[in-house]
């Protein structure tokens, strides 16, 4: 949609994801991102971390099944998405205001991990109806990288496996 704010968050996840269904059956996954800002203060020769921002977020779909099941507390995550702001009235009857992401894109960063990468089946992206193709599958060329490269197949519908590896690193 036109005129949305995408935003780009690199940061860790907070707590486990919350994977829900709604009444009408559509899974959404919850989670917070923090992003903590490092700037090198030259005085005290050392990194300084700033203030913390928390951003709440949502998966919807296929995408909320993936995060629930690849990202867990701790991880160091890229998340890009739609911001959304929305007001309501509390319990207490205050007025509050909420800014929210709407994740399009997530994965681990690898910045300080590594990660085994995994295509899910059954992924309907580009074919909303979910038909199987029309007409046979053309043969690869002996060029082309073998079947079992997750890369091969055209980049969509991928999650990563749970496991990363710390580096140890203090930053992280």
């Amino acid at each position: 949609m036109a005129g949305e704010t995408i935003l780009t968050i690199v940061g860790n996840l907070t707590a486990d994801p919350e994977l829900r269904t709604t009444g009408t059956g559509t899974q959404v996954c919850g989670f917070t991102i923090a992003s903590t800002p490092r700037v090198w203060n030259r005085q005290a020769n050392q990194y300084e971390d700033g203030q913390s921002l928390f951003m709440r977020c949502s998966a919807w779909r296929d995408l909320a099944g993936h995060c629930a099941q690849s990202l867990s507390k701790g991880m160091r995550v890229i998340a890009t998405g739609r911001l959304s702001q929305r007001s309501y009235q509390a319990q207490d009857g205050t007025n509050r205001t909420v800014v929210e992401m709407t994740v399009d894109e997530i994965g681990p960063s690898l910045r300080y991990a590594t990660a085994q990468v995994t295509k899910q089946g059954g992924s309907t992206y580009g074919n909303p109806a979910g038909n199987p193709p029309v007409g046979p599958r053309p043969a690869a060329a002996p060029s082309q990288p073998p079947a079992s490269d997750p890369w091969a197949n055209g980049g969509s519908g991928y999650t990563t496996d749970t496991s990363t590896t710390d580096t140890g690193d203090p930053e992280f």
